[in-house]
C-alpha cells in the first residue's frame, strides 16, 4: 500500500525545492524535512489546546465570582467574634484596710474575719483589726479632755467669785462717794477745818471709786482671756479625742451593702494570697469586696479591628474557663467611646466593652476569666453595604 501524499501549505510548498514524484505516488522529499513539518504541526496543536484550556478556566472563575458576589449580597452568614475578658459584679463595694488619722501605722493585725462566700446584710461586722493601741490612745485623750473641762469650770467659778467680790467693793466705794458728796454740802455750817477734811474725803472717795471701776473692767477681760485659753485647749483636746475614737471605730469594718463576701488576692508577708485571721495588712490595701451576685457582667478589651463591628444590644454567649459546661446568655451593654493605647504600640488602640450576663449561678463569681462569643451584626451590615456598593459600580 502507498501512503497518501501529505498536504503542504501553498507558501511552504513554494519555498520548497521541486521534487519528483514517482508515478506510483511516492514522496521524494528528504526525511529531515518531513520530521520538521511533523514537529511544527504538533507544537501548533499543543499551543491551541493550552490556549483553549486557559480561556475556559478564566470564563469559569468569572462566572463563579459573579455567583458568589450575588449570594453574599443577599444571604451573608453572621460573623461570630470571640472576645476574652474577666467577670465582675455590676454592684460591688471594695473594702480597704483603714488609714488612721494622725498615726503612722505600718501594718494592721486582723483579729476577726468573715469567711469568703458568706452572705451578709448591710451593717454586719466583716473585719476587725487589733485596736488596743487606738483605744488606749482614746482613753488617754479622753482623760486629758476631761481634765481641761474641769479646769475651765474651776476658772469660771473663780472668776464668778472674784467678780462678786469686786462688785461688792465697787458698790462700797460708790456709797462712800455719795456720802462724801453729801458731807461736802455742809460746808457753810461746819468749821473751815471740817470743810477741808470733807473735801479731802470726797477726793479720796472719788479716786478710789474710779480706780475700782477701771480695774474691775481689766480684771474681767483678763479672766475671760484666761478662760478662753483653757477653752481652746479643751476644744483641741476634744478633737484629738474624737480622732482617736474615729481611729478605733475604723478598726471595725461593716458591710456597706447586702451581698456576698469576696476576698482579694494581695501581697502579704512575701507571698500572694487571701487574708486570714492573724495576718498583717498594710493600710489602704483593698483586701475584700462585697458584691451583689444577682447581676454580673464581663469586661472585655477589643482591638480596633473588631470594635467597629460591635453594636449595643447584640446577643452574646458567655463561657467560663473554669466551668466549661456553664453557658450564659448575654448582650453587649456598653461600648467605650475612647480607646486606650495598646500593649505593643501607641498607634494600636483597644476599647473596653461591657457585656451583661442574664441569669446567675453559685459558681459565677468575680475575677473569673471568660470567653464571650458575640454575633457581630455590624459586620453583616458592613458586608451588605460593601456588596451593594460594588453592585452599583458594576
Amino acid at each position: 500500500m502507498h501512503s497518501a501524499p501529505a498536504e503542504v501549505a501553498p507558501e511552504l510548498e513554494a519555498s520548497l525545492p521541486a521534487t519528483r514524484t514517482e508515478p506510483g505516488g511516492g514522496d521524494e522529499r528528504p526525511p529531515g524535512l518531513r520530521r520538521g513539518l511533523a514537529v511544527a504541526a504538533a507544537v501548533i496543536v499543543v499551543v491551541a489546546i493550552v490556549a483553549g484550556a486557559i480561556l475556559l478556566s478564566i470564563t469559569r472563575s468569572r462566572t463563579s465570582a459573579t455567583a458568589n458576589r450575588g449570594q453574599s449580597s443577599t444571604n451573608t452568614p453572621g460573623e461570630v467574634l470571640r472576645l476574652r475578658g474577666t467577670t465582675e459584679a455590676v454592684q460591688s463595694r471594695a473594702l480597704l484596710a483603714p488609714i488612721l488619722e494622725g498615726q503612722n501605722v505600718g501594718t494592721l493585725t486582723v483579729v476577726h474575719l468573715t469567711a469568703a462566700g458568706t452572705r451578709v446584710k448591710q451593717g454586719d461586722l466583716l473585719v476587725e483589726f487589733d485596736r488596743q493601741a487606738q483605744m488606749r490612745d482614746f482613753f488617754d485623750k479622753q482623760a486629758e479632755y476631761q481634765s481641761l473641762v474641769d479646769q475651765v469650770s474651776e476658772e469660771q467659778a473663780k472668776e464668778n467669785a472674784a467678780k462678786a467680790k469686786d462688785e461688792t467693793e465697787l458698790k462700797a466705794a460708790e456709797d462712800n462717794l455719795r456720802k462724801s458728796e453729801l458731807e461736802i454740802t455742809k460746808a457753810e455750817i461746819v468749821s473751815r477745818i471740817d470743810a477741808e477734811k470733807n473735801q479731802e474725803n470726797l477726793d479720796e472717795a472719788k479716786a478710789t471709786y474710779d480706780q475700782l471701776k477701771e480695774t474691775f473692767d481689766l480684771k474681767r477681760k483678763a479672766a475671760l482671756a484666761a478662760i478662753r485659753i483653757l477653752e481652746i485647749q479643751r476644744d483641741r483636746k476634744q478633737q484629738t479625742m474624737l480622732h482617736a475614737k474615729g481611729n478605733a471605730d475604723l478598726m471595725q469594718i461593716r458591710a456597706p451593702i447586702d451581698g456576698v463576701v469576696v476576698l482579694n488576692t494581695i501581697w502579704k508577708q512575701g507571698t500572694m494570697g487571701e487574708v486570714q485571721e492573724g495576718d498583717q495588712v498594710r493600710p489602704g490595701v483593698p483586701f475584700m469586696q462585697v458584691i451583689n451576685p444577682a447581676a454580673m457582667q464581663v469586661r472585655v478589651s477589643v482591638n480596633q479591628q473588631d470594635f467597629p463591628s460591635l453594636r449595643i444590644g447584640e446577643a452574646a454567649k458567655v463561657r467560663l474557663d473554669a466551668y466549661p459546661e456553664l453557658v450564659f446568655p448575654a448582650k453587649v451593654e456598653q461600648l467605650a467611646p475612647i480607646g486606650e493605647g495598646g500593649d505593643f504600640s501607641n498607634r494600636l488602640r483597644k476599647f473596653a466593652v461591657i457585656v451583661s450576663i442574664a441569669g446567675n449561678d453559685p459558681k459565677l463569681m468575680p475575677d473569673l476569666s471568660a470567653a464571650v462569643d458575640v454575633e457581630a451584626t455590624g459586620a453583616k451590615v458592613a458586608q451588605a453595604s460593601a456588596g451593594s456598593a460594588g453592585g452599583g459600580s458594576r
